[in-house]
């Protein structure tokens, strides 16, 4: 990101923490067992079996059951049981916007070879208008192992040459790496959206925007599922999907399987978020993000012994009462941030 100065980034950690403090509590507490020796932890697994009031229950059977369930809560996107889904030819539409005449919008959704061509044409746009500041919506873009799309997508911010990242397969010494081969067709500044349901290649795209190109992230901590996954049949319904290969960055680190945690979190709810990307996406996000300008007095209206300020209110309680009107949270922290950077960083 270019000139991304000091005093900028202490500007955006500042509305980061501001927020955190006030919108959302992300403390997690490590579990009373990971404290314990070995010891310990052989010596309660003999008293539970000796002393339970229900001890018959505790057989080896049961034993497993409890085994293979905290390894799959621990190992969290690491390991996991899940129904087999059958694949969609349906695809997320990509959009993109620009907002206030000075930001860019693009929602990738689905990643394919075809949306990159709609990704450069909307870059390009930004381009001829001198557009500086770029909101990339990631919460639409279904999970996939696809990390070489996703590299050719990433390949669109960061600087010709760049490493970008590695997947990395244990008992393989050579890492399948990841390099920017073109010029970047943006180079401003980048927020990025995500979301609790934001895994596998989209969080890779999250996190190395960060780490290369200083881009900050709005929304909710990913499922960190950036990785290549094995699956193996456990009965006609189910599967087991276990991680084989993991995604590192250049300097080593990983977003799986702790996921993405935002500069600036967001807490909506699932229907929240899914109503708003949808009206969005039919409407366009201006009208999620800013409210429609109330009419105000003028000569006109004197004559006509009209106000029509009082004629606004009443349709607003009208329409309130109606429904309550619809704003996508998250987008319109990511447009507060990128206002306070251009504001402070001396952009129109």
């Amino acid at each position: 990101m270019k000139n991304f100065s000091p005093n900028r980034w202490r500007i955006a950690l500042c509305v980061s923490f501001s927020y955190f403090i006030l919108h959302t509590s992300y403390f997690s507490f490590a579990s009373p067992v990971d404290g314990l020796s070995d010891a310990e932890v052989a010596n309660a697994l003999k008293l539970l079996r000796s002393s339970y009031v229900r001890s018959a229950e505790l057989d080896e059977a049961k034993l497993n059951r409890a085994m293979l369930q905290g390894l799959t809560e621990r190992l969290g996107g690491g390991a996991f049981i899940q129904p087999i889904v059958p694949p969609t030819a349906v695809e997320n539409p990509f959009r993109s916007e620009i907002l206030d005449e000075k930001i860019g919008y693009v929602r990738l959704g689905t990643l394919t070879k075809g949306r990159l061509a709609e990704l450069d044409a909307a870059l390009d746009n930004f381009k001829s208008k001198n557009i500086g500041s770029l909101i990339l919506d990631l919460r639409a873009t279904p999970a996939s192992s696809d990390f070489e799309l996703a590299a050719e997508f990433i390949k669109r911010f960061t600087p010709k040459g760049k490493m970008l990242f590695a997947v990395h397969r244990p008992g393989i010494k050579q890492e399948v790496m990841f390099t920017s081969d073109l010029t970047p067709a943006f180079e401003g500044v980048i927020v990025t959206l995500i979301s609790r349901d934001t895994a596998g290649a989209p969080e890779v795209i999250a996190a190395v925007l960060r780490a290369q190109q200083n881009a900050l992230t709005v929304g909710q901590r990913t499922m960190g599922q950036a990785a290549e996954y094995s699956e193996i049949p456990l009965r006609d319904s189910m599967v087991l999907r276990v991680a084989v290969a993991e995604v590192k960055l250049s300097k080593g680190d990983a977003p799986f399987p702790e996921g993405i945690m935002p500069d600036l979190p967001v807490n909506v709810s699932a229907q929240q978020q899914e109503d708003a990307l949808q009206v969005g996406l039919e409407k366009g996000v201006a009208g999620l993000v800013y409210e429609t300008e109330r009419p105000h007095m003028n000569e006109a209206s004197l004559v006509a012994g009209t106000n029509p300020e009082i004629d606004e209110e009443a349709a607003a309680q009208q329409r309130s009462a109606q429904s309550a009107p619809l704003y996508d949270t998250v987008l319109q922290r990511a447009v507060d941030l990128v206002t306070t950077i251009r504001i402070f960083g001396g952009k129109k």
